[in-house]
């Protein structure tokens, strides 16, 4: 138990040197990045991954090594060009994985094929496969989350990975009854998206900008965390997807944020920003009733919602689009 007193604590946040170390007095701070280079700089606990980063990252020499040791581990493995190309895909973002847990001291969020996203049966096996791949490297599947996109396919997917003991990451998360359908599945962690949702109102809605404690974004990250702290989940919210560092500190008190280098670095040179405690977990702000999806109730709440629908299936095939593009360099490395 802590023994600061409320003295001494607004003490150590006001001494910090930046607005980036009075953040996280309040929030875990994950870096979302597949640059390594970035890691040692910021400092986070955690870090994030997607397929877009992935392949950003292997097209830097820096780290061409691991592209040809997946190459290598996908010959190894023989069968088909298919059989290869899939062994040495898994192998390439387990290759980023191990990488960057050398330097964070906590967990690698490591994003599984997205062209699954509505197969829960092969979203499982891969799932299985993945960590598989990390024990083969000496890496226990609690530093591991594995990163699933919120279809309800998806989320059954983690419900029975997470009753085997492998955690996982719920991304691609724009509403409410996405991060309802994750807490009854218990899942570990769920990463709402601030900047889609503020850029689909952007666009619709003719705006410019919105002030941060107006982002629809913002506001729809406000009331899951409300939600979970409210009816007693223990699904960790981790904020998700930001265009601007007022989004992320009108966040501040979020279990946890993930945040791009460049936004880190902006939080990290601002030395007169105070930043203030926004999300309190033994303050809840809104009362809503708790709401238990079922499979149809929750494809028609999407379905319903313009915003959700279009960027639940935007955000899966962008995903999707950037490993049949790191698939074409492999196979084409592999023939």
């Amino acid at each position: 138990v802590s023994t600061q007193s409320t003295a001494d604590i607004r003490t150590e946040i006001m001494s910090a040197s930046n607005a980036l170390d009075q953040l996280k007095q309040f929030t875990t701070i994950v870096a979302d990045t597949g640059d390594f280079s970035q890691l040692e700089k910021f400092k986070p606990q955690d870090t994030t991954t997607n397929p877009s980063l992935i392949l950003a990252a292997s097209q830097n020499s820096a780290y061409k090594h691991l592209l040809d040791d997946a190459i290598n581990y996908g010959k190894s493995k023989g069968g088909s060009l298919d059989e290869q190309v899939e062994h040495a895909m898994d192998k390439v973002v387990v290759n980023f994985g191990l990488e960057i847990l050398k330097i964070v001291p906590g967990r690698v969020s490591t994003e599984l094929d997205a062209r699954l996203s509505f197969d829960t049966e092969a979203t499982i096996k891969k799932g299985r496969q993945i960590i598989q791949l990390y024990k083969e490297a000496g890496i226990p599947s609690d530093r591991i989350l594995l990163k699933i996109a919120s279809t309800w396919e998806g989320i059954q997917a983690a419900k029975q990975l997470e009753s085997e003991g492998l955690h996982c990451n719920l991304t691609l998360l724009f509403s409410l009854v996405q991060a309802q359908a994750c807490a009854e599945a218990k899942v570990t962690l769920i990463s709402p998206f601030v900047g889609r949702i503020t850029d689909f109102y952007k666009s619709r809605d003719k705006k410019d900008g919105y002030a941060p404690s107006e982002d629809p974004g913002v506001l729809s990250v406000q009331k899951i965390f409300n939600y979970y702290k409210q009816h007693g989940y223990k699904t960790v919210v981790m904020g998700a997807s930001f265009r601007n560092v007022g989004q992320i500190l009108e966040l501040a008190g979020c279990d946890l944020l993930t945040v791009s280098p460049n936004l880190l670095e902006e939080l990290q040179k601002d030395t007169t920003t105070k930043v203030a405690k926004k999300l309190d977990a033994a303050h809840v702000k809104n009362n809503i009733d708790k709401f238990v999806p079922d499979a149809k109730s929750f494809a028609w709440i999407i379905n319903d919602d313009d915003m959700a629908h279009f960027k639940l299936g935007e955000g899966i095939r962008k995903f999707a689009a950037d490993i049949v593009k790191l698939e074409g360099e492999v196979k084409k490395r592999l023939q």
